[in-house]
């Protein structure tokens, strides 16, 4: 297995939860429930290749059409684990981020986020960003909503604005451009995330479902980012 290229930035789609619980007969959020051990998997094996960073789909802002129950549980699984992992995290020397619009979280969520990120805020491992009520258009939206309020104030020309400040303002500007999504369950789309950081972004997908996912998948996934010719749009003799 090929390993010289190791991805600075991995993204993830977690996707297949519901699946893999109703193969098994089981109600509920069973599924959510048991990737607990699969963010653990990917969040272990990315921190021993050296990732600089992971960032994890983990509530979109669409979700919220689903039953009230699931909603209601993913929320109380959200909150058991910034609870209990904050501590891992800030053992072993990684960051965590809530990314997303959390206007619409509770604010027992938004306390226990603000505190997990305080806790590993000094860390200088991998930065573990969690995307939560997020979507890849309100990240755009939020950006120009602020440069058009900087251009209202007289703060700055609009003639100004280009690429690279509008990015300044979207989330996860700070971090290493994104190299590799992955999604799992066999689904083949972007379901609105990260779709300004998946510019030149390489994709690699899984049929396992998230539950089932472990080690093993991080270094197929590594694999096959390390076969692929990145051009960034010039010719492969560029």
């Amino acid at each position: 297995m090929t390993m010289e290229k190791i991805p600075r930035h991995i993204a993830i789609i977690m996707d297949g939860n519901n699946r893999w619980a109703k193969q098994r007969l089981l109600g509920g959020v069973a599924g959510h429930k048991a990737s607990v051990e699969a963010v653990r998997a990917a969040v272990r094996r990315s921190a021993e290749l050296g990732v600089e960073a992971l960032t994890l789909f983990a509530f979109s802002s669409e979700n919220w059409k689903r039953p009230q129950e699931e909603v209601s549980a993913l929320m109380e699984l959200f909150i058991w684990a910034l609870e209990k992992e904050s501590k891992r995290l800030a053992k072993n020397n990684l960051r965590l981020r809530i990314i997303g619009d959390r206007t619409a979280l509770s604010s027992k969520i938004n306390k226990l986020a603000d505190e997990a990120e305080r806790l590993t805020a000094n860390n200088t491992g991998m930065s573990i960003n969690v995307a939560v009520n997020y979507g890849g258009r309100w990240d755009i939206t939020q950006a120009a909503k602020v440069l058009a309020e900087k251009v209202a104030a007289g703060e700055l020309a609009a003639s100004n604005i280009d690429e690279s400040l509008l990015d300044q303002h979207t989330c996860l500007s700070d971090l290493p451009a994104l190299d590799l999504l992955i999604r799992t369950a066999g689904e083949q789309r972007v379901s609105n995330f990260l779709l300004w950081q998946l510019a030149y972004a390489e994709f690699w997908f899984c049929e396992d479902l998230w539950p089932d996912f472990r080690e093993h998948h991080i270094d197929q996934a590594v694999a096959v980012f390390n076969g692929r010719d990145r051009r960034f749009g010039s010719r492969e003799s560029q």
